[in-house]
This record gives structure tokens, sequence and C-alpha cells, in this order.
């Protein structure tokens, strides 16, 4: 689906938002567009069964199947169950529910809908929206579900899930627009996930995200197994499965979306027995990680770390009362595996602060050689905050010990509106640059790109150049000013 459909289905479904706010609206729309893929993917299966019952080469053929044989097959749960499909009630039918949208009692109607396909299918129980119910303005409602039937697989080659997928994800985008600061808290910008999964190269093993929003790091590991899977041999539907996620969200709606957000897609996952407080009620407490990939939010100060001064995740300093920032990253570094890898949104005040034990917990991150790469992000990324961002790249076993690598970022990205700026041209650059420093020559590993240093840009440090600079990790400290490209003319003339 190209990005002006999406962008008119947006305007059209905001138009209808009337006087709702964008926050409660986002959980209206995003559920029904989840029960049109529910649907679309049933419709789609049974479609494939049909065909397969009168396939002599298949499994299922049936010779003398009769219309009522074909429709009694249609309807047996164990064809959809075998296949990870979910199994729609008859009344919960998305034809049932259009045909009935300009019923006063439309919003019950939903809520029956989803309360019924909760109930045939356990793996979504609790994370359906039921409280349509309760909205005013019945029309509103019959128009949108007229909108969202217009949403669909159109043939063989787009899958409900992929075209469902790509609107799911970019109405999450457009809200968090729409909300401001407050959409920062369940959406991380596309093109800074997009960095920190290239970088990471999450490939199979587990993935864990402790403040994990709507999940936008695993929807993109999907896709960046399925934009290599040409260049490494493999089918990226069992590569996908070689994936297992982890991830935790304090808040319910946003726990809710991410829940859909992952079964949009038929991606396995475990996000806790409910939602929880990451520090408070840790829903994964044994867990290694391969990688971890997290936002998690800026300089909290209300976290209860007063709580927790004896926790054992503090094991390189006990992180300030008044902000979670060194909290968050050594929770992380703590659910890391031996060969675990981590990449880490944070405020820039992360790499240089020295208030209340921080500057004391960077040095001792850096003096055990945890810290890999550090990313300087250029301001206006967020929709939620103008806080300049950095990311922490983190390795419990560096292919380059004692050595750290600095890039400096701030100048890059393109403004797409007034306000916001993308990263997404310059992901290849920054990704390229830092794999082929992991794989210089002195790791004995071949590399299309040799590594070097560029000024202004980027460095390879050693831990002594860190100690100079008192443990402060800020990139522009050690990438030096850009060379000026020489145009040819003296350097007298140019006053003249």
């Amino acid at each position: 689906m190209d990005n002006e459909t999406k962008k008119t289905l947006w305007a059209t479904a905001d138009k209808l938002r009337s006087n709702m706010d964008a926050a409660e609206y986002k959980h209206t729309v995003l559920g029904l567009i989840f029960l049109k893929y529910i649907e679309d993917s049933f419709e789609e299966f049974r479609t494939s069964l049909v065909e397969d019952i009168k396939d002599p080469d298949s499994e299922l053929y049936w010779e003398d199947a009769s219309e009522e044989d074909i429709a009694s097959e249609l309807e047996d749960r164990d064809h959809y169950l075998s296949h990870n499909v979910f199994w729609v009630p008859e009344e919960s039918r998305w034809e049932s529910i259009k045909n009935k949208a300009k019923q006063a009692d439309i919003g019950k109607i939903i809520d029956d809908a989803m309360v019924a396909i909760e109930n045939e299918n356990p793996k979504l129980k609790g994370i359906l929206n039921k409280n349509y119910g309760r909205l005013h303005g019945g029309v509103r409602l019959g128009e949108l579900i007229d909108l969202i039937s217009t949403i669909g697989f159109k043939d063989k080659e787009n899958k409900a899930k992929d075209i469902l997928g790509q609107v799911y994800e970019y109405f999450l985008g457009e809200f968090a627009s729409a909300e401001g600061k407050k959409g920062g808290q369940f959406y991380t910008p596309k093109s800074i996930v997009s960095l920190i999964v290239e970088m990471l190269e999450p490939y199979e093993g587990r993935v864990y995200d402790p403040a994990m929003g709507s999940g936008g790091f695993f929807v993109q590991s999907e896709k960046f197994i399925e934009a290599h899977a040409g260049e490494k041999h493999y089918d990226p539907q069992e590569q996908i499965q070689k994936l297992s996620i982890y991830a935790q969200e304090s808040n319910p709606t946003t726990w809710r979306l991410a829940a859909m957000n992952m079964a949009i897609r038929g991606i396995e996952f475990n996000f806790g027995k409910e939602p929880a407080d990451t520090f408070h009620n840790n829903q994964h407490p044994d867990l290694k990680a391969d990688f971890v990939m997290a936002n998690p939010p800026f300089n909290i100060s209300d976290w209860g770390g007063e709580k927790l001064t004896d926790d054992p995740r503090w094991k390189y300093g006990i992180p300030p009362k008044g902000n979670a920032n060194f909290a968050w990253v050594q929770h992380m570094i703590h659910h890391l595996k031996p060969t675990g890898t981590a990449g880490i949104v944070l405020a820039n005040g992360s790499m240089s602060s020295n208030t209340n034990n921080e500057g004391e917990i960077r040095k001792n991150l850096i003096d055990a050689d945890l810290v890999e790469c550090m990313v300087a992000l250029p301001g206006q990324l967020f929709t939620n905050t103008q806080i300049p961002a950095c990311i922490w790249f983190l390795a419990r076993s560096k292919k380059r010990a004692g050595e750290f690598l600095f890039i400096d970022a701030r100048d890059k990205g393109e403004m797409i509106s007034r306000v916001q700026k993308d990263l997404s041209k310059d992901i290849k650059e920054i990704a390229e640059t830092f794999h082929s420093w992991k794989s210089d020559s002195e790791t004995g590993e071949a590399t299309e790109k040799i590594y070097e240093d560029i000024p202004g840009f980027c460095k390879s440090v050693k831990l002594a150049d860190i100690q100079k600079h008192d443990y402060v990790l800020t990139p522009g400290r050690y990438v030096g000013a850009k060379e000026e490209e020489d145009d040819g003319i003296p350097f007298p003339e140019k006053n003249l």
C-alpha cells in the first residue's frame, strides 16, 4: 500500500474523530483495524482451504466433496488453529458488523464481537478493546467501520497481514504526532528503531525491551530479517520463528496496543502476565537476552529508586533517586547473556552528567569495557520531546576489547515536516561504519568496507583517551571538526 493511500485513510479517519481526544480515539481506530485484520486473515485462510480441498495434489483433497461438505469443513476450528489463524465466530465476522454499522447499538455489537473472539482464542485474552459501547455518536462509529471496510487484501501478493500491518504502523505514528508529548510514551520514531536494529542485527535469539511501548523494535526486527533473507540464504518466516520476543510495559492500554501489533504480524511474544512496572514488578526476572533494544522514558524522577537501594541489578552503582537513566541501563545489562548486546536510547545528559553518582556509574561501565559505541543523534527526531538524545551500544563480550567507537550524527537526517526530522537516509552509513569498525582486520574478519576515522563523524579511541576526558562519552569530544573541502582557492584570496 502506497503512502498516499495511507495518508488518505488517516485524513478521513481523523475527520471522524470529531471532539474525541486523540489518545482515546487511537484505541477506537486501532482496535477496529485489528478486528478487520483478524477477519481478513480468517477469510484469506478459508479461501486457501477451499482451494486445497479441490486440489488433487493437496493432503486435504476431497474428491467427491459437495458444497455442504466444504461448508462443514470450513467450520472446523482445527484447520485454523493448526495454522495459527484466529478463529472468528459467525457473529464477530466483519460483514455481520458492517451490516449493523448504522444501528444505534453498534458500540455494544462490537464489544460483544470482541468478547466472542477472545473466548475462542486464548492468545487474545485481555488484549482487545471492549469499550465501544461507552462511545457516543454511533453514526461516526458506523462511518469509521465503512472506512476500515475499504482496507484489506486485494490480491494474493498483498496479504491481510502485510496491508493491515502497514496501516496499523502508519496510524501509530500519526497518533503519536496528534498526541504530541503523550504520544512519545508509546511510539519511538521508526528511523531510530531501524538504526538500532541495523546495528545490532538480531537474526535469532532472545530479544528484550523492558519499556516496549507499542512494540516497534520487534516489528522492525521482523522487517530486518525479511530484508536480509536473500543475502543470508534463508527462509524469512523460518528465521523469524528463531526470534523469541520478551518485553514489559506498565501502561495497560499501550500493553494491549503492542500485543495487537505482534498478533497482526503473527509474531509469538511474551509480555509477562500483566502490564507492570519494570523496576518494581519485573515480569522476566530470570531472562538473559541476546539483544536488548529500548527507548525508555528520559530522566524519570519518580521511579521509586528509594525502595530499591539494595537491588542486585545495581552492580555498577546505585542510580540516583531523582533520575532513572542509569537504572534502565543497569537493568538491561543485568538481563544480557554473556555474549549479549544492547542498544539504548537515552537523553544526552547520560553521556556527561556527574550528578548524584551518575558519573561514577558511567566510569564503572566504561572500566568494565561494556560500552562499545556511542551515537549522538540529531535534534527534532521525536514528536514528544526536544531533549537531545543519543544511543548507547553495549556489549558483554566486545570484539575490540578496550576500544570504543564514537559516531557524531547530529548533522544527519532530513526534515519531513516543519517540526520533525527523519534519519532513514543516513541509517546505512552509520550502521556500515559500526560494522566495518567491528570487523576491522585486527579481528581477522573479512569486511566489504575498511574502517577509517572521519573527522567530524567517527573516531575509534582507547580507554586512555576517555580517561583524559574524565569519562565523558559525548562523541563531539572525540571526533573533532569536519575537514573543509579544498576549493582550490588560496586562503588569502578568499578574503579579497
